[in-house]
């Protein structure tokens, strides 16, 4: 049931991005915007974090096939970390704080490596993971989300969404490999994940208010932010979609591809068609 994960490596080239498009590109408004913003800020660093809690644990791992995916996750998973660098670099030339927040990012994710065990890394990690790919779904299934907005970005997320689906259980099925499926492999995965989450989305709100105040054009409009109210949870907001998939992460027999989903990856050929260097797509068929 499994997908198998391959390194793709898409550019999008948002150097090439007029800096004023940074703050507004996605046409339900700024913060809106600023929402998508912030959680790039966070995904270089984390990205980075997650390939160093599943490395830890890749050559103690028996599964060949196993090995092969975390290979090709790590490769993912640095593809994603290179152009969410140039995502930030454009909000950073913008002249929004996206240097300093991705340096506290990369102070806090250097605390957790410093204080927790690699096992609990691990499962801080699959609680991300089980975020991201709930995101992914989402992005993927919804096409309003990302409808109208700038073509370059909404690709990225598009390609990002597509990779996170496409990998969505090789950290987890790491965690089962090395750790177990009993009480304790349980406890600790469901304990981080009730952890993580509410810190996280707070630090994605925090960030996103910080780049809404250093916004060159001003505050938003209170009809920005009932479109935003709305993008979270209106009837089909994303947060209020994640509530579901979410709360089964908790069941004792979870697995992330229990959804299914598979469906969702053909959005991936029409991507790499687009954004593939010509060299790159060379050296593959070779």
């Amino acid at each position: 049931m499994h997908a198998t994960p391959v390194r793709r490596d898409l550019k999008f080239d948002l150097d090439r991005l007029p800096p004023s498009i940074a703050a507004h590109w996605h046409p339900l408004g700024a913060p809106v915007s600023q929402f998508y913003n912030a959680m790039s800020l966070f995904f270089p660093e984390g990205e980075r974090f997650f390939i160093h809690s599943v490395r830890h644990f890749r050559d103690r791992l028996d599964d060949r096939a196993l090995k092969d995916a975390v290979t090709a996750f790590i490769g993912q998973e640095a593809m994603h970390g290179r152009e969410h660098d140039q995502y930030n670099a454009l909000l950073q030339s913008a002249g929004l704080p996206a240097d300093a927040l991705v340096q506290y990012t990369a102070r806090l994710l250097g605390v957790l490596k410093d204080h927790l065990s690699p096992s609990l890394q691990l499962a801080v990690t699959l609680a991300l993971e089980h975020f991201t790919a709930m995101l992914a779904d989402l992005l993927l299934r919804e096409p309003a989300l990302l409808d109208a907005a700038e073509p370059s970005l909404r690709a990225l997320w598009r390609w990002h969404a597509a990779e996170e689906t496409e990998h969505k259980a090789v950290a987890y099925d790491v965690y089962q490999a090395a750790l177990g499926r009993g009480a304790v492999a349980y406890a600790l995965r469901t304990a981080a994940f009730s952890a993580v989450m509410p810190l996280f989305l707070a630090h994605v709100l925090a960030f996103q208010l910080r780049l809404l105040a250093a916004d060159r054009r001003g505050r938003p409009s209170l009809r920005d932010w009932a479109r935003f109210a709305g993008f979270l949870g209106g009837r089909r907001g994303l947060l209020r979609q994640m509530i579901r998939p979410g709360l089964a992460y908790f069941r004792p027999s979870f697995h992330p591809w229990d959804d299914d989903n598979r469906d969702l990856l053909g959005a991936i050929d029409e991507l790499v068609a687009a954004y593939q260097p010509p060299a790159a797509t060379m050296r593959r068929a070779a």
